[in-house]
Protein backbone atom coordinates (compact mmCIF):
# COMPACT_ATOMS: atom_id res chain seq x y z
CA UNK A 1 0.00 0.00 0.00
CA UNK A 2 2.79 2.39 1.00
CA UNK A 3 4.79 1.57 -2.13
CA UNK A 4 1.72 2.07 -4.31
CA UNK A 5 1.02 5.50 -2.80
CA UNK A 6 4.61 6.61 -3.28
CA UNK A 7 4.69 5.42 -6.89
CA UNK A 8 1.38 7.16 -7.68
CA UNK A 9 2.59 10.39 -6.03
CA UNK A 10 5.82 10.26 -8.01
CA UNK A 11 3.91 9.83 -11.28
CA UNK A 12 1.68 12.83 -10.50
CA UNK A 13 4.74 14.91 -9.49
CA UNK A 14 6.55 13.97 -12.71
CA UNK A 15 3.52 15.03 -14.78
CA UNK A 16 3.40 18.35 -12.91
CA UNK A 17 7.11 18.92 -13.60
CA UNK A 18 6.56 18.29 -17.31
CA UNK A 19 3.60 20.70 -17.34
CA UNK A 20 5.77 23.24 -15.53
CA UNK A 21 8.52 23.02 -18.14
CA UNK A 22 6.01 23.29 -20.94
CA UNK A 23 4.33 26.33 -19.40
CA UNK A 24 7.60 28.20 -19.00
CA UNK A 25 7.84 28.50 -22.79
CA UNK A 26 5.34 31.38 -22.79
CA UNK A 27 5.08 34.54 -20.70
CA UNK A 28 1.34 34.25 -20.15
CA UNK A 29 1.54 30.67 -18.88
CA UNK A 30 4.76 31.06 -16.85
CA UNK A 31 3.08 31.94 -13.53
CA UNK A 32 0.80 28.92 -13.73
CA UNK A 33 3.79 26.79 -14.68
CA UNK A 34 5.68 27.87 -11.56
CA UNK A 35 2.77 26.70 -9.40
CA UNK A 36 2.79 23.34 -11.17
CA UNK A 37 6.44 22.99 -10.18
CA UNK A 38 5.83 24.06 -6.58
CA UNK A 39 2.96 21.62 -6.10
CA UNK A 40 4.90 18.83 -7.81
CA UNK A 41 7.94 19.36 -5.59
CA UNK A 42 5.80 19.53 -2.44
CA UNK A 43 4.11 16.27 -3.39
CA UNK A 44 7.48 14.64 -4.15
CA UNK A 45 8.90 15.65 -0.77
CA UNK A 46 5.87 14.34 1.12
CA UNK A 47 5.88 11.05 -0.80
CA UNK A 48 9.57 10.58 -0.08
CA UNK A 49 9.21 11.38 3.63
CA UNK A 50 6.42 8.87 4.12
CA UNK A 51 7.58 6.34 1.53
CA UNK A 52 9.20 2.93 2.06
CA UNK A 53 12.38 2.96 4.13
CA UNK A 54 11.81 6.50 5.36
CA UNK A 55 12.76 7.49 8.88
CA UNK A 56 14.28 10.24 11.02
CA UNK A 57 11.17 12.36 10.48
CA UNK A 58 12.10 14.85 13.20
CA UNK A 59 15.55 15.45 11.69
CA UNK A 60 14.02 15.65 8.21
CA UNK A 61 11.43 18.18 9.40
CA UNK A 62 14.13 20.31 11.03
CA UNK A 63 16.28 20.25 7.89
CA UNK A 64 13.36 21.07 5.59
CA UNK A 65 12.24 23.91 7.85
CA UNK A 66 15.79 25.27 8.07
CA UNK A 67 16.38 25.04 4.33
CA UNK A 68 12.99 26.56 3.59
CA UNK A 69 13.65 29.48 5.93
CA UNK A 70 17.05 30.15 4.38
CA UNK A 71 15.55 29.96 0.89
CA UNK A 72 12.75 32.37 1.88
CA UNK A 73 15.18 34.93 3.28
CA UNK A 74 17.46 34.73 0.23
CA UNK A 75 14.53 34.98 -2.21
CA UNK A 76 13.19 38.07 -0.43
CA UNK A 77 16.56 39.79 -0.50
CA UNK A 78 17.64 38.96 -4.04
CA UNK A 79 16.82 41.61 -6.62
CA UNK A 80 15.73 40.70 -10.14
CA UNK A 81 19.13 41.88 -11.38
CA UNK A 82 20.77 39.25 -9.18
CA UNK A 83 18.62 36.37 -10.42
CA UNK A 84 21.25 34.98 -12.86
CA UNK A 85 23.87 34.59 -10.13
CA UNK A 86 21.24 33.13 -7.78
CA UNK A 87 20.44 30.47 -10.38
CA UNK A 88 24.16 29.68 -10.70
CA UNK A 89 24.41 29.40 -6.91
CA UNK A 90 21.47 26.99 -6.82
CA UNK A 91 23.16 24.84 -9.46
CA UNK A 92 26.27 24.67 -7.27
CA UNK A 93 24.20 23.34 -4.37
CA UNK A 94 22.68 20.61 -6.55
CA UNK A 95 26.17 19.57 -7.63
CA UNK A 96 27.47 19.56 -4.07
CA UNK A 97 24.45 17.53 -2.91
CA UNK A 98 25.24 14.94 -5.59
CA UNK A 99 28.82 14.70 -4.29
CA UNK A 100 27.65 14.23 -0.68
CA UNK A 101 25.07 11.61 -1.63
CA UNK A 102 27.69 9.76 -3.65
CA UNK A 103 30.15 9.66 -0.77
CA UNK A 104 27.42 8.60 1.63
CA UNK A 105 26.43 5.79 -0.74
CA UNK A 106 30.05 4.63 -0.89
CA UNK A 107 30.40 4.67 2.91
CA UNK A 108 27.14 2.71 3.27
CA UNK A 109 28.29 0.29 0.58
CA UNK A 110 31.57 -0.27 2.42
CA UNK A 111 29.77 -0.84 5.71
CA UNK A 112 27.28 -3.29 4.22
CA UNK A 113 29.94 -5.15 2.23
CA UNK A 114 32.09 -5.60 5.35
CA UNK A 115 29.10 -6.83 7.36
CA UNK A 116 28.03 -9.26 4.64
CA UNK A 117 31.56 -10.67 4.49
CA UNK A 118 31.22 -11.50 8.20
CA UNK A 119 27.76 -13.01 7.67
CA UNK A 120 25.94 -10.20 9.51
CA UNK A 121 23.08 -9.04 7.29
CA UNK A 122 20.51 -8.10 9.91
CA UNK A 123 19.76 -4.71 11.44
CA UNK A 124 20.18 -2.56 8.35
CA UNK A 125 17.56 0.05 7.49
CA UNK A 126 16.83 2.40 4.63
CA UNK A 127 19.43 2.57 1.88
CA UNK A 128 21.73 0.10 3.63
CA UNK A 129 18.96 -2.49 3.74
CA UNK A 130 18.40 -2.03 0.00
CA UNK A 131 22.08 -2.77 -0.59
CA UNK A 132 21.83 -6.14 1.15
CA UNK A 133 19.42 -7.38 -1.52
CA UNK A 134 21.57 -6.38 -4.51
CA UNK A 135 23.60 -8.85 -6.55
CA UNK A 136 27.32 -8.41 -7.21
CA UNK A 137 26.56 -7.06 -10.68
CA UNK A 138 24.05 -4.57 -9.24
CA UNK A 139 26.55 -3.41 -6.63
CA UNK A 140 29.11 -2.87 -9.37
CA UNK A 141 26.57 -0.86 -11.35
CA UNK A 142 25.95 1.16 -8.19
CA UNK A 143 29.63 2.10 -8.11
CA UNK A 144 29.42 3.32 -11.72
CA UNK A 145 26.41 5.45 -10.77
CA UNK A 146 28.28 6.86 -7.76
CA UNK A 147 31.30 7.67 -9.93
CA UNK A 148 29.17 9.51 -12.49
CA UNK A 149 27.15 11.35 -9.85
CA UNK A 150 30.22 12.50 -7.93
CA UNK A 151 32.16 13.49 -11.06
CA UNK A 152 29.33 15.45 -12.70
CA UNK A 153 28.29 16.94 -9.37
CA UNK A 154 31.82 18.15 -8.57
CA UNK A 155 32.22 19.72 -12.04
CA UNK A 156 28.84 21.41 -11.60
CA UNK A 157 29.74 22.71 -8.15
CA UNK A 158 32.99 24.52 -8.93
CA UNK A 159 31.80 25.55 -12.39
CA UNK A 160 28.68 27.12 -10.90
CA UNK A 161 30.70 28.89 -8.21
CA UNK A 162 32.89 30.47 -10.89
CA UNK A 163 29.80 31.39 -12.95
CA UNK A 164 28.30 32.99 -9.84
CA UNK A 165 31.48 34.99 -9.30
CA UNK A 166 31.58 36.22 -12.91
CA UNK A 167 27.89 37.12 -12.97
CA UNK A 168 28.16 38.93 -9.64
CA UNK A 169 31.24 40.85 -10.81
CA UNK A 170 33.47 39.25 -8.17
CA UNK A 171 35.55 37.46 -10.81
CA UNK A 172 36.85 39.11 -13.97
CA UNK A 173 34.56 38.25 -16.89
CA UNK A 174 37.48 37.82 -19.32
CA UNK A 175 38.40 34.20 -20.21
CA UNK A 176 41.44 32.94 -18.32
CA UNK A 177 43.26 29.61 -18.61
CA UNK A 178 46.32 28.13 -16.99
CA UNK A 179 49.32 27.31 -19.22
CA UNK A 180 48.36 24.21 -21.12
CA UNK A 181 44.75 25.29 -21.44
CA UNK A 182 42.54 22.56 -22.87
CA UNK A 183 45.22 19.90 -22.42
CA UNK A 184 44.94 20.34 -18.65
CA UNK A 185 41.20 19.75 -18.82
CA UNK A 186 41.72 16.70 -21.03
CA UNK A 187 44.39 15.30 -18.71
CA UNK A 188 42.18 15.81 -15.67
CA UNK A 189 39.26 14.11 -17.44
CA UNK A 190 41.47 11.18 -18.47
CA UNK A 191 42.81 10.90 -14.93
CA UNK A 192 39.27 10.87 -13.56
CA UNK A 193 38.33 8.07 -15.95
CA UNK A 194 41.34 5.96 -14.94
CA UNK A 195 40.59 6.50 -11.25
CA UNK A 196 36.95 5.67 -11.95
CA UNK A 197 37.97 2.33 -13.46
CA UNK A 198 40.12 1.59 -10.40
CA UNK A 199 37.24 2.55 -8.14
CA UNK A 200 34.64 0.44 -9.97
CA UNK A 201 37.03 -2.56 -10.13
CA UNK A 202 37.65 -2.38 -6.35
CA UNK A 203 41.39 -2.10 -6.89
CA UNK A 204 42.87 -0.34 -3.88
CA UNK A 205 41.14 2.04 -1.44
CA UNK A 206 37.77 2.95 -2.98
CA UNK A 207 37.14 6.07 -0.89
CA UNK A 208 40.61 7.40 -1.69
CA UNK A 209 39.99 7.01 -5.43
CA UNK A 210 36.65 8.77 -5.03
CA UNK A 211 38.34 11.67 -3.23
CA UNK A 212 40.89 12.04 -6.03
CA UNK A 213 38.12 11.90 -8.64
CA UNK A 214 36.30 14.67 -6.79
CA UNK A 215 39.39 16.87 -6.64
CA UNK A 216 40.08 16.44 -10.36
CA UNK A 217 36.43 17.17 -11.18
CA UNK A 218 36.57 20.27 -8.98
CA UNK A 219 39.54 21.45 -11.04
CA UNK A 220 37.80 20.72 -14.36
CA UNK A 221 34.71 22.70 -13.33
CA UNK A 222 36.80 25.65 -12.14
CA UNK A 223 39.19 25.76 -15.09
CA UNK A 224 36.49 25.07 -17.68
CA UNK A 225 34.27 28.00 -16.68
CA UNK A 226 37.22 30.33 -16.01
CA UNK A 227 38.13 29.84 -19.68
CA UNK A 228 34.73 31.08 -20.90
CA UNK A 229 34.24 34.81 -21.45
CA UNK A 230 31.45 37.02 -20.19
CA UNK A 231 29.73 37.17 -23.59
CA UNK A 232 28.99 33.44 -23.33
CA UNK A 233 27.90 33.47 -19.67
CA UNK A 234 24.15 33.08 -20.40
CA UNK A 235 24.95 29.85 -22.24
CA UNK A 236 27.15 28.73 -19.35
CA UNK A 237 24.31 29.14 -16.84
CA UNK A 238 22.03 27.04 -19.04
CA UNK A 239 24.78 24.45 -19.55
CA UNK A 240 25.40 24.17 -15.80
CA UNK A 241 21.67 23.73 -15.32
CA UNK A 242 21.95 20.72 -17.62
CA UNK A 243 24.94 19.36 -15.68
CA UNK A 244 23.06 19.64 -12.39
CA UNK A 245 20.18 17.68 -13.90
CA UNK A 246 22.40 14.83 -15.05
CA UNK A 247 24.10 14.75 -11.65
CA UNK A 248 20.69 14.45 -9.99
CA UNK A 249 19.67 11.68 -12.41
CA UNK A 250 22.84 9.71 -11.66
CA UNK A 251 22.18 9.98 -7.93
CA UNK A 252 18.57 8.96 -8.58
CA UNK A 253 19.87 5.67 -9.96
CA UNK A 254 22.11 5.31 -6.91
CA UNK A 255 19.18 5.80 -4.52
CA UNK A 256 16.75 3.80 -6.72
CA UNK A 257 14.50 6.88 -6.74
CA UNK A 258 12.44 6.93 -9.93
CA UNK A 259 11.26 10.52 -9.51
CA UNK A 260 14.80 11.82 -9.05
CA UNK A 261 15.82 10.00 -12.23
CA UNK A 262 12.91 11.48 -14.20
CA UNK A 263 13.34 14.98 -12.78
CA UNK A 264 17.10 14.96 -13.33
CA UNK A 265 16.63 13.78 -16.91
CA UNK A 266 14.06 16.52 -17.54
CA UNK A 267 16.38 19.21 -16.18
CA UNK A 268 19.43 17.77 -17.94
CA UNK A 269 17.80 17.43 -21.35
CA UNK A 270 15.94 20.76 -21.24
CA UNK A 271 19.11 22.57 -20.14
CA UNK A 272 21.10 20.96 -22.95
CA UNK A 273 18.45 21.86 -25.52
CA UNK A 274 18.30 25.45 -24.27
CA UNK A 275 22.10 25.71 -24.40
CA UNK A 276 22.07 24.49 -27.98
CA UNK A 277 19.32 26.93 -28.96
CA UNK A 278 21.22 29.81 -27.37
CA UNK A 279 24.48 28.82 -29.07
CA UNK A 280 22.64 28.76 -32.37
CA UNK A 281 21.17 32.21 -31.66
CA UNK A 282 24.66 33.52 -30.88
CA UNK A 283 26.25 31.70 -33.84
CA UNK A 284 28.45 29.86 -31.36
CA UNK A 285 29.65 26.29 -31.72
CA UNK A 286 28.00 24.30 -28.91
CA UNK A 287 31.01 22.03 -28.36
CA UNK A 288 33.36 25.02 -28.45
CA UNK A 289 31.47 26.81 -25.69
CA UNK A 290 31.15 23.84 -23.34
CA UNK A 291 34.86 23.08 -23.76
CA UNK A 292 35.79 26.52 -22.50
CA UNK A 293 35.79 28.63 -25.64
CA UNK A 294 37.95 26.31 -27.75
CA UNK A 295 38.51 27.71 -31.23
CA UNK A 296 37.80 31.36 -30.48
CA UNK A 297 38.81 34.21 -32.79
CA UNK A 298 42.34 35.55 -32.79
CA UNK A 299 44.01 38.69 -34.05
CA UNK A 300 43.75 42.41 -33.28
CA UNK A 301 40.30 44.01 -33.13
CA UNK A 302 39.47 46.68 -35.69
CA UNK A 303 40.20 50.26 -34.69
CA UNK A 304 37.20 52.50 -34.03
CA UNK A 305 37.12 55.98 -35.52
CA UNK A 306 35.09 58.97 -34.38
CA UNK A 307 33.86 60.04 -30.98
CA UNK A 308 30.90 59.51 -28.72
CA UNK A 309 28.50 62.47 -28.90
CA UNK A 310 26.33 63.17 -25.88
CA UNK A 311 22.74 64.45 -25.93
CA UNK A 312 20.47 65.76 -23.18
CA UNK A 313 16.88 64.90 -22.29
CA UNK A 314 15.47 67.79 -24.34
CA UNK A 315 17.14 66.48 -27.50
CA UNK A 316 15.91 62.92 -26.99
CA UNK A 317 12.37 64.10 -26.16
CA UNK A 318 12.28 66.28 -29.28
CA UNK A 319 13.22 63.32 -31.48
CA UNK A 320 10.60 61.12 -29.81
CA UNK A 321 7.92 63.76 -30.28
CA UNK A 322 8.68 63.88 -34.01
CA UNK A 323 8.92 60.10 -34.44
CA UNK A 324 6.17 57.82 -35.67
CA UNK A 325 7.88 54.51 -34.86
CA UNK A 326 10.05 53.70 -31.84
CA UNK A 327 11.89 50.48 -30.95
CA UNK A 328 13.24 50.05 -27.43
CA UNK A 329 16.10 47.59 -26.82
CA UNK A 330 16.45 46.68 -23.12
CA UNK A 331 19.58 45.17 -21.63
CA UNK A 332 21.24 44.36 -18.34
CA UNK A 333 21.77 48.07 -17.62
CA UNK A 334 17.99 48.51 -17.46
CA UNK A 335 17.84 45.72 -14.90
CA UNK A 336 20.64 47.23 -12.80
CA UNK A 337 18.91 50.64 -12.74
CA UNK A 338 15.51 49.03 -12.08
CA UNK A 339 14.25 51.19 -14.94
CA UNK A 340 11.55 48.83 -16.24
CA UNK A 341 8.79 50.80 -14.49
CA UNK A 342 9.92 54.09 -16.01
CA UNK A 343 10.28 52.43 -19.41
CA UNK A 344 6.74 51.12 -19.11
CA UNK A 345 5.47 54.66 -18.39
CA UNK A 346 7.42 55.95 -21.37
CA UNK A 347 5.83 53.29 -23.54
CA UNK A 348 2.33 54.14 -22.33
CA UNK A 349 2.83 57.82 -23.01
CA UNK A 350 4.26 57.31 -26.49
CA UNK A 351 1.47 54.93 -27.48
CA UNK A 352 -1.13 57.35 -26.15
CA UNK A 353 0.33 59.91 -28.56
CA UNK A 354 -0.35 57.54 -31.46
CA UNK A 355 3.20 56.31 -31.96
CA UNK A 356 4.11 52.72 -32.72
CA UNK A 357 6.26 51.42 -29.89
CA UNK A 358 7.81 47.96 -29.81
CA UNK A 359 10.51 46.16 -27.84
CA UNK A 360 13.33 44.17 -29.43
CA UNK A 361 14.58 41.26 -27.32
CA UNK A 362 17.81 39.46 -28.11
CA UNK A 363 17.90 35.75 -27.12
CA UNK A 364 20.70 36.40 -24.63
CA UNK A 365 19.76 39.91 -23.45
CA UNK A 366 20.63 40.31 -19.79
CA UNK A 367 22.51 37.52 -18.07
CA UNK A 368 19.89 34.82 -18.20
CA UNK A 369 17.51 33.59 -20.91
CA UNK A 370 14.21 35.46 -20.61
CA UNK A 371 15.68 38.03 -18.22
CA UNK A 372 14.28 41.03 -20.11
CA UNK A 373 10.92 39.38 -20.73
CA UNK A 374 10.45 38.88 -17.00
CA UNK A 375 11.35 42.48 -16.21
CA UNK A 376 8.96 43.87 -18.83
CA UNK A 377 6.17 41.56 -17.70
CA UNK A 378 6.78 42.75 -14.13
CA UNK A 379 6.32 46.34 -15.36
CA UNK A 380 3.11 45.33 -17.21
CA UNK A 381 4.40 45.99 -20.71
CA UNK A 382 1.92 44.32 -23.13
CA UNK A 383 3.16 40.97 -24.41
CA UNK A 384 2.17 41.69 -28.00
CA UNK A 385 4.67 44.53 -28.45
CA UNK A 386 7.61 42.53 -27.06
CA UNK A 387 9.25 40.90 -30.10
CA UNK A 388 12.16 38.53 -30.57
CA UNK A 389 15.20 39.49 -32.65
CA UNK A 390 14.13 37.51 -35.73
CA UNK A 391 10.72 39.19 -35.68
CA UNK A 392 11.95 42.78 -35.62
CA UNK A 393 15.48 42.97 -37.03
CA UNK A 394 14.29 43.67 -40.57
CA UNK A 395 12.21 46.64 -39.33
CA UNK A 396 15.06 48.82 -38.09
CA UNK A 397 15.67 50.57 -41.46
CA UNK A 398 12.09 51.90 -41.32
CA UNK A 399 12.30 52.84 -37.62
CA UNK A 400 12.50 56.52 -36.72
CA UNK A 401 14.06 56.15 -33.27
CA UNK A 402 15.79 53.22 -31.60
CA UNK A 403 16.42 53.57 -27.87
CA UNK A 404 19.04 51.27 -26.39
CA UNK A 405 18.76 51.01 -22.61
CA UNK A 406 21.73 49.38 -20.99
CA UNK A 407 22.65 47.02 -23.83
CA UNK A 408 26.08 46.60 -25.36
CA UNK A 409 27.12 43.28 -26.90
CA UNK A 410 23.69 42.46 -28.37
CA UNK A 411 23.69 45.69 -30.43
CA UNK A 412 27.38 45.66 -31.34
CA UNK A 413 27.98 45.95 -35.13
CA UNK A 414 31.47 44.52 -34.64
CA UNK A 415 29.79 41.12 -34.66
CA UNK A 416 29.17 41.67 -38.38
CA UNK A 417 31.99 44.03 -39.30
CA UNK A 418 35.06 42.75 -37.41
CA UNK A 419 36.09 39.11 -38.01
CA UNK A 420 38.60 39.37 -35.13
CA UNK A 421 36.00 40.47 -32.59
CA UNK A 422 35.30 37.95 -29.75
CA UNK A 423 31.63 38.13 -30.80
CA UNK A 424 32.29 37.83 -34.55
CA UNK A 425 29.40 36.10 -36.29
CA UNK A 426 27.01 36.51 -33.40
CA UNK A 427 23.55 37.64 -34.59
CA UNK A 428 22.82 41.07 -33.11
CA UNK A 429 20.01 43.62 -33.15
CA UNK A 430 20.83 45.93 -36.05
CA UNK A 431 19.79 49.15 -34.29
CA UNK A 432 22.35 51.26 -36.21
CA UNK A 433 20.12 50.95 -39.26
CA UNK A 434 17.43 53.09 -37.59
CA UNK A 435 17.27 56.77 -38.53
CA UNK A 436 18.27 57.87 -35.02
CA UNK A 437 19.75 55.85 -32.17
CA UNK A 438 19.87 56.96 -28.53
CA UNK A 439 21.92 54.92 -26.09
CA UNK A 440 21.12 55.24 -22.39
CA UNK A 441 24.33 54.39 -20.58
CA UNK A 442 26.04 55.30 -17.30
CA UNK A 443 29.38 56.15 -18.88
CA UNK A 444 31.81 55.35 -21.68
CA UNK A 445 32.91 51.97 -20.37
CA UNK A 446 32.67 48.71 -22.30
CA UNK A 447 30.03 46.06 -21.71
CA UNK A 448 30.19 42.97 -19.53
CA UNK A 449 32.37 41.10 -21.98
CA UNK A 450 34.83 44.02 -22.18
CA UNK A 451 34.30 44.65 -25.92
CA UNK A 452 34.23 48.20 -27.32
CA UNK A 453 31.09 49.00 -29.33
CA UNK A 454 31.41 50.92 -32.65
CA UNK A 455 27.67 51.71 -32.43
CA UNK A 456 28.43 54.44 -29.89
CA UNK A 457 30.65 56.23 -32.43
CA UNK A 458 28.32 56.19 -35.44
CA UNK A 459 26.97 59.43 -36.92
CA UNK A 460 23.31 58.64 -36.20
CA UNK A 461 23.99 57.64 -32.58
CA UNK A 462 23.81 59.93 -29.55
CA UNK A 463 24.79 58.97 -26.02
CA UNK A 464 22.20 59.72 -23.33
CA UNK A 465 24.45 59.41 -20.27
CA UNK A 466 23.19 58.77 -16.78
CA UNK A 467 21.27 56.27 -14.66
CA UNK A 468 18.68 54.64 -16.93
CA UNK A 469 15.71 55.15 -14.60
CA UNK A 470 16.57 58.78 -13.92
CA UNK A 471 17.20 59.43 -17.63
CA UNK A 472 13.84 57.97 -18.70
CA UNK A 473 12.03 59.83 -15.93
CA UNK A 474 13.51 63.09 -17.26
CA UNK A 475 11.93 62.38 -20.64
CA UNK A 476 8.37 61.82 -19.39
CA UNK A 477 7.39 65.45 -18.67
CA UNK A 478 8.99 66.60 -21.94
CA UNK A 479 6.86 64.42 -24.21
CA UNK A 480 3.81 65.81 -26.00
Amino acid sequence: MQIGFTTAAYVVAAVLFILSLGGLSGQESAKRAIWYGIVGMGLAVLATLFGPGAGNWLLSAVMIAGGGAIGWVIAKRVQMTEMPQLVAAMHSLVGLAAVFVGFNAQLELGRVTAAMAEGATEGFRGFAEVLTHKTAAELNMLQIEVFLGVFIGAVTFTGSVVAFGKLAGRIDGKPKKLPGGHMLNAAAAAGSLILGLLYCADIGPSVFWLVLITLLAFFIGWHLIMGIGGADMPVVVSMLNSYSGWAAAAIGFTLSNDLLIVTGALVGSSGAILSYIMCKAMNRNFVSVILGGFGGTTGPAAEIEGEQIAIDADGVASALNDADSVVIVPGYGMAVAQAQGAVSELTTKLRAAGKEVRFAIHPVAGRLPGHMNVLLAEARVPYDIVLEMDEINDDFPSTDVAIVIGSNDIVNPAAQEDPNSPIAGMPVLEVWKAKQVFVSKRGQGTGYSGIENPLFFKENTRMFYGDARESVNKLLPLLD
